[in-house]
């Protein structure tokens, strides 16, 4: 039963949390999904970073089992978003930013609660968390808490769905990836992983690749900035 899949964007957050699981589990394998994201560079990211994993750390290498990718190209056609369309960011009426892409997160561990079923893996992990969240109301402990009960239900399994981050901010997100990996897997998630909503691999900072300007940018620069800073 010590087997994972981990959603794995490219970003900084799942990259932690596929550390996280290497760190804990036997077997690891790792989902993405092609959504029509504007910044799809992602990707790409997602290849990289894996590959950067293996070289990097041979013990984990052993454990890294399959990885796919999941066409969701539905998601992306019936989404009003400035993820899914080239829009100015910003907030909604509702309050909410209008990044946020309604059902994302409950489609995206459904479909892998799916492939955990046929592959025979116990945990789901997702690096969703309530402390950086941008106000996503899928991201909230209550909604996967809610989410892990219907899909034991409706596939009659056990499935245990893993959020490491829940409860830490970007600070300590980067200072969890120093404690599992250090300076290398820092190095690795400041290099490899893409963040940012523009998809912006032009600009190179001391916290990664990205515009700078965007929220998810600027959440990421002080998160660092505040690790660097008590480090």
């Amino acid at each position: 039963m010590s087997s994972a899949l981990v959603l794995f964007s490219g970003g900084q957050d799942s990259a932690t949390c596929l550390a996280w699981a290497l760190d804990r589990f036997d077997h690891v394998e790792t989902i993405g999904f092609d959504y029509g994201q504007r910044h799809r560079v992602e990707l790409q990211a997602r290849q990289e970073f894996r590959a950067g994993l293996v070289e990097a750390f041979p013990a984990w290498a052993a454990k890294l089992g399959d990885d796919r990718v999941l066409d969701l190209a539905v998601l992306g056609a019936i989404s009003d978003t400035a993820l899914t369309r080239d829009v100015e960011i910003a907030a909604t009426a509702s309050g909410l930013p209008n990044t946020f892409v309604p059902g994302r997160n409950i489609i995206f561990l459904t479909f892998a609660a799916a492939i955990a079923y046929r592959r025979g893996l116990k945990h789901v992990v997702t690096g969703v968390c309530e402390t950086d969240f941008s106000g996503y109301p899928d991201c909230r402990d209550d909604t996967i808490k809610a989410l892990q009960v219907a899909l034991n239900l409706g596939m009659e399994s056990r499935f245990v769905l893993e959020t490491p981050l829940m409860w830490i901010d970007k600070a300590q997100t980067w200072a969890m990836a120093a404690a599992l990996g250090g300076e290398r897997l820092v190095e690795l998630v400041r290099d490899q992983t893409m963040t940012c909503y523009q998809g912006d691999t032009s600009q190179r900072h001391p916290w990664g690749r990205g515009c700078g300007t965007c929220p998810a940018c600027e959440l990421r620069e002080k998160g660092f900035q505040a690790w660097t800073a008590s480090v």
